[in-house]
């Protein structure tokens, strides 16, 4: 695993043989996600949050790219020192919530730029987590919402739904709060 692009580009990531809770966004999936990003929206400065923070792979590439708060909430002890001993290797200044994501979004109180959460693929309440980002307010008006999932998710009908691409098996589905999606939530 390796960091793409950025300060940070090229650097090697090498997390734990077992990892029984985690399964790492690929290579490919990532360096889509974040072409879609760098045409997109602007990283620099920005204020992040990334949920289920497994290896923290997504927070290092956010942060080689500019973004100036990192928060990680990952509740698997194993992976929380991973993260935190690769972030200061790195030189990655970063907050490491040690929770539950879902306690998490129900007590925070913060909103983020964006917002990246790729949960296992089998958690069975992976749906609640965009009516949640919105219900708990943690996306800043004009910032984005990234939920990674399985083609049997679809979120199209969400109202703050923007777009969604596919790399193989893994869909990265966008979703932003703008004065368009906004009318339609108050008709």
């Amino acid at each position: 695993m390796r960091i793409i692009s950025g300060t940070l580009g090229g650097r090697m990531i090498r997390p734990p043989a077992k990892m029984p809770y985690t399964r790492p966004t690929t290579d490919v999936a990532k360096t889509g996600l974040f072409n879609i990003l760098n045409h997109q929206f602007n990283l620099e400065g920005i204020h992040t949050l990334d949920l289920f923070g497994g290896t923290g792979s997504i927070s290092y590439e956010l942060a080689s790219r500019g973004a100036a708060e990192l928060t990680i909430v990952e509740k698997d002890p194993a992976m929380a020192a991973f993260i935190q001993q690769t972030a200061k290797q790195l030189g990655v200044p970063l907050q490491l919530v040690k929770m539950d994501v879902f306690k998490f979004m129900s007590q925070a109180n913060a909103s983020y730029d964006f917002i990246f959460a790729g949960p296992p693929y089998a958690l069975t309440t992976i749906d609640q987590i965009p009516i949640l980002v919105f219900q708990h307010g943690l996306l800043k008006k004009g910032g984005w919402f990234v939920l990674e999932h399985t083609p049997r998710n679809q979120y199209k009908n969400h109202p703050y739904f923007l777009a969604e691409r596919h790399y193989g098996t893994t869909v990265f589905s966008i979703f932003s709060q703008t004065d368009s999606n906004e009318e339609k939530t108050d008709t």
